[in-house]
C-alpha cells in the first residue's frame, strides 16, 4: 500500500506553520495550507485553501484524505485565548479521527509549574500557575483522549521559538524589532538565570524527522528538544551582539543590553491584552526551565541543532534587522 503524504497545515503562515509547511513541502510531502480569505490555488508548491479553523466543515473538507494535520495556529498577540483555543482544536481532532491522520502540535513550557522546574521530561507533572498553562494542559489531555479514539498524536515541545520569520514570539516582540537595525537588545529574564531558546528551522526540522517515522511512533507520542541553552542568560544576548558587529564591520556603536520594561507592561497591562498576557508568563523569565531531550536523541539520534550565532544571523536578516549581505572587506 502506497505511504499517505498529504498534510494539512493550520497556521501555515505564522513562524512554526510556516516553517513547518515549507520543510515538509521540500521532503516530498503534498502541503495544503488553510488561511482566512486566502486565494485558493497553489503557490510555492504549497496548496491555499480559504477557510477558517474555527469552521469545523472548512477544516474537514480540508483534511479529506490527509495523513497528517499539522495544528500550529493561535489567535494574534493571544488575544481570546479562552475562547478560540479550544474550539479550533477540537475541529482538528473531529478531522484527525474521520481520517485516521496524525495530529502534530508544537508544544510550550507553559504547561508546567514549579513542582516540575528546573528541568521537564516528557512525564514530568503539569500543574501550570496560569490560565494559558490551564489550557495547554487541556490541549494536551484532549488531544490524548483522541489518540484512543482513531487519531493520532506528536506534540514536539520546544523553549522560546526564534527564527527568520517574524511572529509572536519574545525574540522579535521583545529583545529586538523586527524592521529595525539593532541598535539595543531588551532582555525579559534576571542576571544569572537560564532560559531556554529554540530555532524555529531546528523545530520544524524535528518534526520532519519524526514524522517520517511515524509508523514507528506510539499513538501518542511526545517529545522534548534541548534547543539553545543560555545558563546565565547573556549567551542570546551576546550572540546578537556578535553577529551585528561582524555585518557592520565595527561602523556601528557596540549592542547595548538593557533590562525589558516590566513596569510598563503592568502599567499599560489593562487596556492592552497582548501586553497583559505576556506579562502573565513573566515567571518563566525568573527561574531557569530546560527540558531533557534523552527521549528524542534515543529515538532520533540527533537533534537538528543550528550553531546559536548562525541562527541568530538568519533570524536577524530574515526580520529585517541587518543589511541584506555583509559588507565586503576593505582593501
Amino acid at each position: 500500500m502506497a505511504r499517505n503524504d498529504t498534510v494539512l497545515v493550520l497556521g501555515a503562515t505564522g513562524g512554526i506553520g510556516g516553517e513547518v509547511a515549507r520543510q515538509l513541502r521540500d521532503a516530498g510531502w503534498q502541503v495544503r495550507a488553510l488561511k482566512r480569505g486566502a486565494t485558493e490555488g497553489r503557490s510555492d508548491g504549497i496548496t491555499w485553501l480559504a477557510g477558517d479553523a474555527m469552521d469545523a466543515q472548512a477544516v474537514r473538507q480540508a483534511a479529506t484524505g490527509c495523513a497528517v494535520i499539522v495544528h500550529a495556529v493561535n489567535p494574534p498577540g493571544y488575544r481570546r485565548w479562552s475562547e478560540l483555543v479550544l474550539p479550533m482544536l477540537d475541529n482538528t481532532i473531529a478531522a484527525a479521527k474521520a481520517e485516521g491522520a496524525t495530529v502534530v502540535l508544537p508544544g510550550t513550557v507553559y504547561n508546567f509549574g514549579p513542582d516540575a522546574f528546573p528541568l521537564l521530561a516528557e512525564d514530568s507533572p503539569q500543574h501550570p500557575l496560569t490560565r494559558k498553562g490551564a489550557i495547554r494542559v487541556e490541549m494536551e489531555r484532549r488531544l490524548e483522549d483522541a489518540s484512543r479514539q482513531g487519531a493520532r498524536v506528536l506534540i514536539v515541545r520546544a523553549g522560546d521559538f526564534f527564527g527568520p520569520k517574524a511572529g509572536n514570539n519574545w525574540f522579535s516582540q521583545g529583545l529586538v524589532k523586527a524592521g529595525q537595525p539593532v541598535k539595543a537588545v531588551s532582555y525579559p529574564g534576571r542576571a544569572g538565570v537560564g532560559h531556554q531558546w529554540s530555532y524555529l528551522p531546528d523545530v520544524a526540522r524535528t518534526m520532519v524527522e519524526l514524522l517520517a517515522r511515524r509508523d514507528r511512533l506510539e499513538p501518542f507520542a511526545c517529545f522534548h528538544m534541548a534547543g539553545h541553552w543560555d545558563a546565565d542568560g547573556t549567551r542570546m544576548s551576546g550572540a546578537i551582539g556578535k553577529v551585528v558587529a561582524r555585518r557592520t564591520r565595527g561602523t556601528g556603536a557596540a549592542v547595548r543590553v538593557s533590562a525589558f520594561p516590566w513596569w510598563l507592561l503592568t502599567l499599560a497591562s489593562p487596556f492592552v491584552v497582548t501586553f497583559r498576557e505576556m506579562r502573565e508568563m513573566r515567571y518563566l523569565w525568573r527561574t531557569p526551565v530546560g527540558m531533557d531531550n534523552a527521549k528524542l536523541m534515543a529515538f532520533l539520534g540527533r537533534e537538528p541543532h543550528t550553531p546559536l550565532e548562525e541562527a541568530v544571523e538568519a533570524a536577524l536578516e530574515g526580520m529585517g534587522c541587518l543589511a541584506s549581505a555583509p559588507l565586503a572587506a576593505t582593501a
